[in-house]
């Protein structure tokens, strides 16, 4: 079986499970999910139950351990490296470091892999698209404020833009490897819109929508989507991706937003700084036709 860690916020979860369900494939065996970071993890929840995934089972402390004997010391990632280092199989732990774009031998990981990484790319999962989109369906029925903003969003040219705050702001250590998006960057992004769509309305969703409200000004027709909060940020990413065009911040929650929308025509403007650490090699973070501004 294929064991996929799965931990940070529901983008990072996304893109975990995707990985893990594309190699699971791979080799025509089960997915299971190791949630238990989670019982120690303060800064997100386990966040994919509002989703409609093939793969639900949790793997057990005991399947865990033997599929990554080395994660209770914290040293999985090192085992891994080593063994690549050696040239030796990857039949257990398979290690993505944060420093490299897409890793080409990633479905070299045999069919009994314990996947512990991000998995930022869409060239994981990319040929099982349909699948992921599918799965990535919310499966919970839209609330009556959500189903509102959705109505709206479907009657104009909606453009999302996020802002992404919350620990990146209040947690120094986490700051410092991400940063935040310039209120300059955000008025590029505003400016580069206007030109390329007609009649733009904008619909901003943020982990801190009174901060958004008295910071971004946006010189066109606006709605600031609030109330989705922790536990229900599921629906800020149904009507999100329910968008034509989109503005992200450097977050992978904003990154599935527009990755789902069906619009074959979106245009997707994205941070070219998604790390504060220029030697993280993020070239291949963003789809062909994103653009980096």
């Amino acid at each position: 079986m294929i064991i996929v860690k799965i931990i940070g916020g529901m983008g990072n979860q996304l893109f975990q499970y995707a990985a893990g369900r594309r190699l699971a494939l791979h080799h025509n065996v089960p997915l299971k999910l190791d949630v238990s970071g989670f019982a120690t993890y303060t800064w997100h929840i386990y966040s994919l139950k509002p989703f409609a995934l093939e793969a639900t089972q949790e793997a057990t402390p005991e399947e865990i351990d033997r599929a990554n004997p080395a994660g209770r010391k914290g040293l999985s990632g090192k085992v891994s490296r080593l063994c690549r280092k050696l040239r030796l199989p990857q039949n257990k732990v398979f290690w993505e470091a944060k420093v490299r774009p897409y890793d080409v031998g990633f479905l070299k990981a045999g069919p009994n892999t314990y996947l512990d990484g991000y998995w930022q790319c869409e060239k994981y999962f990319l040929d099982i698209a349909d699948d992921i989109r599918r799965e990535f369906t919310i499966k919970v029925p839209q609330d009556d404020a959500s189903r509102k903003v959705a109505d709206e969003i479907k009657t104009v040219n909606a453009v999302s833009l996020h802002v992404r705050r919350g620990n990146y702001v209040s947690l120094p250590e986490v700051n410092r490897v991400h940063g935040t998006c310039s209120i300059e960057y955000y008025q590029e992004c505003i400016a580069q819109i206007a030109q390329k769509v007609k009649d733009p309305r904008f619909f901003v969703f943020s982990d801190d929508p009174e901060w958004a409200r008295d910071n971004v000004k946006i010189p066109f027709p606006t709605t600031y989507v609030a109330g989705n909060g922790v536990g229900r940020d599921y629906e800020d990413l149904r009507l999100m991706s329910s968008c034509r065009h989109f503005i992200l911040a450097n977050s992978s929650f904003s990154w599935w937003g527009a990755w789902l929308a069906a619009n074959p025509d979106k245009i997707v403007l994205a941070p070219k700084r998604w790390f504060t650490d220029p030697a993280i090699d993020t070239r291949e973070l963003t789809p062909p036709g994103w653009l980096r501004i």
